[in-house]
């Protein structure tokens, strides 16, 4: 139930930081996520991961269906070819590690924190 929890904040957490903050606040998102979800540093991790890699990848498929593919296709062929498909793919992996990496800092900032209570 915990890792659906941290699941769950990660992405409405980041729905809403990313409003106002740049780029990072996926991993802030993360962060507060695994300080309050679970307890498990896999689990944090990994909710953290997938919940961010969830959102920034349906985020991006959905400006990528707004704009026809045009602006997807143009920076894979900065980056080697990579496509279209590939550029949401690369960019749902990159949000996913910068949101595992800040919930996993919020579970170990909460053991820090309070070592009785993880």
């Amino acid at each position: 139930m915990s890792f659906i929890r941290t699941l769950a904040l990660t992405i409405l957490l980041g729905l809403l930081l990313q409003l106002v903050l740049p780029w990072w606040g996926i991993a802030l998102a993360g962060a507060i996520a695994g300080a309050i979800g679970t307890r498990n540093l896999l689990s944090a991790f990994l909710a953290g991961l997938l919940g961010a890699a969830l959102l920034w990848g349906g985020y991006a498929a959905y400006l990528n269906d707004l704009n026809q593919g045009l602006l997807a296709e143009k920076m894979g062929i900065l980056l080697k070819g990579v496509g279209a498909n590939g550029m949401l793919i690369l960019t749902a992996i990159v949000g996913g590690i910068y949101g595992g990496l800040g919930a996993l800092l919020g579970c170990w900032a909460r053991r820090l924190l309070r070592p009785g209570k993880a």
